[in-house]
């Protein structure tokens, strides 16, 4: 996955598969701790642009 949106997409799907039974509950864990990962280490990447007042161009923001 490269984008937010299809991290989105994917942390539904284990929301629903998890909801049907299909996963365990572990797993769900997981894949959101994994998520959670992805999603501070670009804040890290925003906080540092932000403090040398540039905008970046982050690939993962971008829709699809």
């Amino acid at each position: 996955m490269t984008t937010i949106t299809e991290l989105r997409n994917e942390l539904s799907k284990v929301f629903d598969d998890l909801r049907a039974g299909v996963i365990k509950p572990g797993q769900a864990a997981e894949l959101n701790n994994t998520a959670g990962k992805i999603i501070n280490s670009t804040k890290v990447e925003l906080e540092y642009y932000a403090l040398r007042k540039e905008s970046p161009e982050i690939e993962f923001f971008k829709n699809q």
